[in-house]
């Protein structure tokens, strides 16, 4: 029994890091697009360099917490799914016990196992721990374990300040003549590395993931660009 809490306690860890860093790949990418956008817009439309230095900072900082209040939103949301899929299933349990025993004996029975056999599993689990088991085996729910939406909240916040600040700081300090490279540069180097994370947590493609990132990170560029130099 230690071993399975243990091991449960190891699985939502795990889970909570994994959503804490998907929320920090998205807020960090969803930053460097942003602004960059804001930044070529702007500085192909004027050179003066406070006007582009509040521009992309206003920016920064709004992308920053609208993708912060966003996360936390978001998992909030699922917070709160998860709890009222657990006072649910603590009415059915009092109103419908066999129809639960025969959910998890369902369960069991796709797995492979013989009915005779899942029906036994099903009693024994019911018989020590009913909640538990009927939200892990219905919903893949660890009772009384929930992801914190402060964490993916703080990580997002976090991640797009510095997915935005590089391409700030590439349009500020680069030279004149140079500005709109280095930010290019800048752009490319933070998108490949936004992708090459994504594609490890999502077990994808590293390839695909970093160049299609930095080909949208391009074509934002470009497009920007272009509404600058029209107006």
């Amino acid at each position: 029994m230690q071993k399975v809490k243990v091991k449960n306690l190891h699985k939502q860890t795990m889970e909570e890091r994994l959503n804490t860093l998907r929320a920090g790949v998205l807020g960090s990418n969803d930053g460097i697009l942003t602004v960059v956008g804001v930044l070529v817009s702007v500085a192909a439309a004027t050179t003066d360099q406070f006007t582009i230095l509040i521009a992309g900072l206003s920016d920064l900082l709004a992308c920053a917490f609208s993708m912060a209040s966003g996360e936390y939103a978001s998992v909030s949301t699922q917070k709160d799914t998860e709890r009222a899929a657990v006072a649910k299933e603590e009415g059915l349990l009092k109103m419908d016990w066999d129809g639960e025993v025969s959910a998890v004996r369902a369960y069991y029975q796709e797995k492979g196992l013989s009915e005779k056999t899942a029906q036994s599993i099903a009693e024994d689990l019911m018989a020590k721990a009913p909640l538990k088991t009927i939200v892990r085996v219905k919903y893949d729910i660890e009772l009384g374990y929930y992801l914190n939406p402060w964490d993916a909240a703080f990580a997002s916040l976090f991640a797009a300040a510095l997915g935005g600040i590089l391409p700030l700081m590439a349009m500020i300090l680069a030279p004149a003549g140079l500005k709109l490279y280095a930010t290019i540069l800048a752009v490319i180097l933070s998108s490949a590395l936004t992708g090459y994370i994504s594609s490890k947590l999502g077990d994808g493609l590293v390839k695909v993931a970093v160049i299609r990132n930095i080909v949208i990170g391009l074509i934002t560029i470009t497009i920007h660009y272009g509404v600058g130099r029209l107006f």
